[in-house]
């Protein structure tokens, strides 16, 4: 069965009237079940292909794990107006057969002219796992099918969704989803379709972690960097579609600072990759700070998937700087590409969960990331009260998200919180009204301001980002 879940908006929502830069609203909570934490989103993915952007994230959190529904926002004007609904089938609080939904990502596959979100269906029977992968289709991002399930069985978690539209490749039109099994020593398996998100079959690799993130180069090959178990950022890689998977390589060990406050925020990997194939990832890290007093935003990259370079650092402007969401123009390359980067930031880092104050900042560069532009602030000051709850800390969701129109600007989506009000959350879902230029900058400070320090240690219990 075919649902239209979507209403139609002529124009961009009220931008916020506190932000110098002006915002529109994107999502909201649309449920009314009393069972979940109302009023509350939580981490948004989008890309952009051809004049079409959409985005998806979670409506209705709960604080032990995932959500009533996932919300989606497509606008088919590039960012000019947006149409936004829910999922259809997923959980019981619409039409669905599971309790609780999570983690949505969202591609587009160009070989069969259809819009993908994979999303993370959970049981809270005798606590909450993951139940199932699923997949929901769209053919204009509007109007959107029942789910299809593309894994089941075991603890599932973090799925990833990505499909290859190279015109070149071989693999034209295979899409993959990667995704772990907790219950597994979380195991990260792959399944893939070749036929539009329709059926898929799941192959196992030998990496274990949280937070696989596929990128599909222009000559077919797959690139999957995750936080490993072991602390590191790694990646693995298939280059004949998916029907094997090479073991995994390092990027580099994360150095960690915990983030303040309350926050659940772990060191998860965003990649892309641009025209020419080199695969970009970033992740927050405090090795350039004094005695890893705070994280920036750091960058390897790689041409091949197969070995990674130095670590350079993004921000260099203090304070706490964690949960990135890159962007890169798929048409640029090399020594031009262009590259954009959202990110939430605590402008003293050593605070407490009164007195942090959580805003969001952009930064973008033209020329593949070896200098940046100066941080722009989207939105702040945010009191982490004003967020969700978690088993792990108030959140914001484990990802925020950009994509970039080729040519043209970024959209980046994140949640935005006020202070609760009438009983309820008050935490929506935003973008940027018009997009964001991208922009170049001085190459960032080389020197460290002390020796590498080690930083926390990683967790010893492997996480879950439900």
């Amino acid at each position: 069965m075919t649902v239209v879940t979507a209403m139609l908006l002529l124009a961009p929502s009220p931008a916020l009237a506190e932000e110098a830069v002006p915002l529109t609203e994107i999502g909201s909570d649309a449920y009314a079940n009393a069972t979940s934490q109302h009023g509350t989103q939580a981490g948004p993915d989008t890309y952009q292909w051809g004049s079409t952007i959409v985005t998806a994230q979670q409506a209705g959190r709960f604080h032990d794990g995932g959500a009533s529904g996932i919300a989606f926002a497509t606008s088919a004007d590039n960012g000019a107006t947006w149409a936004k609904g829910v999922l259809p089938g997923l959980t019981g609080f619409g039409d669905g057969a599971y309790a609780r939904v999570s983690d949505p990502s969202v591609a587009f596959d160009a070989g069969h002219g259809v819009w993908l979100i994979s999303s993370l269906a959970l049981t809270d029977v005798g606590g909450v796992a993951g139940a199932a992968v699923l997949t929901s289709r769209s053919t204009d991002g509007v109007t959107w099918d029942e789910p299809i399930a593309t894994a089941v069985g075991g603890d599932l978690d973090k799925s990833w969704v990505a499909c290859d539209n190279g015109a070149e490749s071989p693999y034209r039109g295979r899409c993959y989803v990667v995704f772990d099994d907790h219950g597994a020593a979380n195991a990260i398996k792959v399944a893939r379709s070749s036929d539009g998100g329709l059926t898929w079959a799941v192959t196992g690799t030998s990496a274990t972690g949280l937070g696989g993130q596929p990128v599909v180069r222009p000559n077919g090959a797959v690139v999957v960097p995750y936080l490993g178990d072991d602390g590191e950022i790694r990646s693995f890689r298939s280059r004949d579609g998916g029907a094997s998977w090479s073991g995994s390589v390092p990027v580099s060990r994360v150095q960690r600072h915990t983030v303040a406050g309350g926050l659940r925020a772990a060191p998860l990997p965003s990649a892309e990759v641009d025209a020419a194939g080199t695969v970009y990832v970033v992740w927050h890290d405090c090795r350039f700070q004094i005695g890893c007093a705070g994280n920036d935003i750091v960058l390897s990259r790689s041409a091949t998937g197969a070995s990674w370079g130095d670590v350079i650092r993004v921000t260099g402007d203090g304070g706490d700087h964690f949960i990135p969401g890159l962007g890169v123009d798929r048409e640029s390359a090399g020594g031009r590409a262009r590259l954009a980067l959202a990110y939430y930031r605590y402008p003293e880092a050593a605070c407490t969960a009164a007195t942090c104050r959580l805003t969001v900042a952009y930064t973008s560069s033209t020329n593949g990331g070896a200098s940046w532009s100066a941080p722009t602030e989207l939105h702040g000051p945010m009191s982490v009260d004003w967020l969700a709850g978690s088993a792990q800390g108030r959140t914001v969701g484990d990802y925020i998200s950009t994509s970039v129109v080729p040519g043209g600007s970024a959209f980046p989506a994140f949640a935005i919180a006020r202070a609760p009000r009438g009983g309820a959350y008050d935490v929506r879902t935003h973008t940027v009204t018009g997009g964001l230029p991208i922009l170049g900058g001085d190459p960032p400070s080389i020197a460290i301001e002390a020796a590498i320090a080690t930083g926390d240690p990683p967790p010893t219990t492997p996480p879950t980002a439900r």
